[in-house]
């Protein structure tokens, strides 16, 4: 199933981070993102700091509505965004699907 299609659901303590080999393959789903200190990584290019904003905005909502908040920074007309699952400290299929809407939402 598509990413984007798919809904966060909760991730207790407890349960392991993804492996390697399951990243590596998630990640071929969402392109432009990359690791960081073991979080997904994007950063985007706007034409200004209004349009970041909206940016910002829209992803906002998609993370409410999965229950499942990137951090985020802005800088004037660029975004950075991480998504890690906090309660497991490492990655998740949920963040994929996130990382998979916001793609989706933005158009990058």
């Amino acid at each position: 199933m598509e990413l984007a299609k798919k809904k966060c659901v909760p991730c207790e303590s407890g349960t392991p981070p993804l492996e390697e080999k399951k990243i590596n393959e998630f990640l071929k789903e969402i392109p432009g993102w990359k690791l960081k200190d073991g979080h997904l990584y994007k950063k985007l290019k706007f034409a200004d700091f209004s349009e970041s904003i909206k940016f910002v905005n829209s992803i906002a909502g998609i993370a409410e509505s999965e229950g499942h908040h990137p951090d985020f920074c802005v800088h004037y007309d660029k975004v950075e965004i991480e998504i890690w699952t906090h309660a497991i400290n490492g990655l998740s299929e949920n963040d994929f699907i996130l990382a998979a809407k916001i793609d989706k939402a933005s158009g990058k």
